[in-house]
C-alpha cells in the first residue's frame, strides 16, 4: 500500500524503472476510479434519473408537444452512452496498466480538467438557471464527482511523470 500512496504522488522522486512503472499506472488507477464513478452514474440514471429526465421533458413538452415522445429515446441514448463511456475507459485503463504510455494520461488530465471546469460552473449555477427541480443533479452527486476528479488529476499527473521517466529510462539504458 505505501508503494501505491508513493507512486501515486505526482512530486515523489523517480529513481528506477519499477518506480516509474507504478507512477505511469497511477493513471491506470485513475482511470479505473472514473469507471467505478461511471458505473454508480450509471446505476442512478437506472433508477432515479429516468424518471427525472422524463420529468424534465413533461416539463418541455407543456411548451413544446413535438418533445412529448422523446423521453424514452433520450433515456435509452443516455444509458448507452454511459455504458459506452464506461467500456471505453475500462479499455483504456488496461491499456495504460499493460503497457504504462504518456498519451492516455494526458488525454485523461484534459478530460479530467474539463470536468472539473464543467463541475465547478454547475455546481456554481445550480438553482440559478430556469431548470425543473426534477432535472437538477444533486449537490452530493455534484461534489462527489469534483472530488473523484481532484484526485484522478492527481493520479494522472503522477502517470505522466511516471510514463515520462519510463521512457527516459528505457532510452538511457538502451544507449549505453
Amino acid at each position: 500500500m505505501t508503494d501505491w500512496v508513493r507512486a501515486s504522488n505526482p512530486t515523489a522522486p523517480i529513481t528506477n524503472e519499477a518506480e516509474a512503472i507504478a507512477a505511469a499506472r497511477a493513471s491506470a488507477l485513475a482511470i479505473f476510479l472514473g469507471v467505478a464513478w461511471g458505473l454508480v452514474g450509471l446505476a442512478i440514471l437506472l433508477t432515479s434519473g429516468s424518471a427525472a429526465m422524463d420529468a424534465a421533458l413533461a416539463d418541455a413538452a407543456a411548451d413544446a408537444p413535438e418533445m412529448a415522445g422523446m423521453g424514452e429515446m433520450l433515456t435509452q441514448m443516455a444509458i448507452w452512452t454511459a455504458v459506452g463511456m464506461i467500456v471505453i475507459q475500462a479499455v483504456l485503463g488496461l491499456v495504460q496498466w499493460a503497457k504504462p504510455n504518456i498519451v492516455i494520461p494526458i488525454i485523461f488530465v484534459i478530460l479530467v480538467a474539463f470536468g472539473l471546469v464543467s463541475g465547478l460552473f454547475g455546481l456554481a449555477m445550480q438553482g440559478q438557471v430556469d431548470v425543473p427541480q426534477a432535472a437538477q443533479t444533486p449537490v452530493w452527486q455534484i461534489a462527489v464527482g469534483i472530488i473523484v476528479l481532484v484526485i484522478q488529476l492527481v493520479l494522472h499527473i503522477a502517470g505522466i511523470r511516471g510514463a515520462r521517466q519510463l521512457d527516459q529510462l528505457r532510452f538511457e539504458a538502451a544507449n549505453r
